[in-house]
């Protein structure tokens, strides 16, 4: 079954999610690919990968890594895949069910009906749209997102979203050898990017649900990352034309 929009998923130890989000993504209307990012995970997500793809041969892909090396790399990963398998459509979702696979459908129509060349599921565009998350982690994550507007001048109010399309002409444009971050500053860095060269971001309202199997990837470092690497991106970006 031929696809013109591939739904790059990073893994670790998402057993307990990972065939039931690839389903999920197969089940819709519209055909996606699929390519699985695993980190050479401990608990067997690779090996339940490589047997659905009895069942789905031209559908789903897997790539491994030999160790757990970040969610930034893990994507640039999937996006040098995705552009020499030649993909029109590229997307970024998570395994755990935070992302709903349904709204993939309203992303992409952003990108082909409304001509954006990036369209954010956002959880920030119409108030705070997150379900299950304590109020500390809504005030960090909503904070972030604000201050990194603030510092950055993107009129983006989901910096930080981790579901998303790029078209294939941005990630084309975007040096992808030169992104620096590896953690949520990844996904503030590529849109960053994104708006430096001008392409189109549209955001798509989204209702992003906190995962109920499998552990949380997020940690000090991470945030921290995120805090700081703002202020270099906007800094840098000042100094150096290329982007």
């Amino acid at each position: 079954m031929q696809s013109d929009s591939l739904v790059i998923i990073p893994t670790y130890n998402e057993i307990e999610n990972v065939e039931a989000i690839i389903q999920a993504v197969f089940e819709l209307k519209k055909a996606f690919h699929v390519l699985i990012v695993d980190d050479n995970s401990p608990d067997g997500t690779a090996q339940k990968v490589t047997s659905l793809q009895e069942k789905f041969p031209q559908q789903l892909h897997l790539e491994v890594r030999k160790e757990k090396s970040g969610l930034g790399t893990a994507y640039i990963h999937g996006f040098k895949w995705a552009l020499k398998h030649h993909y029109e459509y590229i997307f970024e979702m998570d395994a755990d069910f935070s992302h709903n696979p349904r709204d993939l459908i309203r992303i992409y129509n952003a990108c082909v009906s409304e001509n954006a060349s990036v369209a954010i599921g956002s959880r920030y565009v119409n108030g705070v749209n997150v379900v299950n998350w304590p109020l500390r982690r809504i005030l960090l994550s909503y904070g972030a997102s604000v201050y990194v507007k603030i510092i950055t001048g993107m009129k983006v109010h989901d910096p930080t979203a981790g579901f998303m399309c790029y078209k294939r002409e941005v990630i084309e444009t975007i040096n992808l050898d030169a992104i620096k971050f590896i953690g949520y500053a990844f996904q503030i860095e590529m849109k960053f990017k994104a708006h430096l060269h001008k392409f189109k971001i549209i955001e798509v309202p989204i209702i992003f649900k906190d995962r109920e199997l499998g552990k949380s990837k997020m940690s000090g470092k991470i945030i921290n990352e995120a805090v700081f690497g703002v202020l270099s991106l906007k800094w840098n970006s000042l100094f150096r034309k290329t982007v």
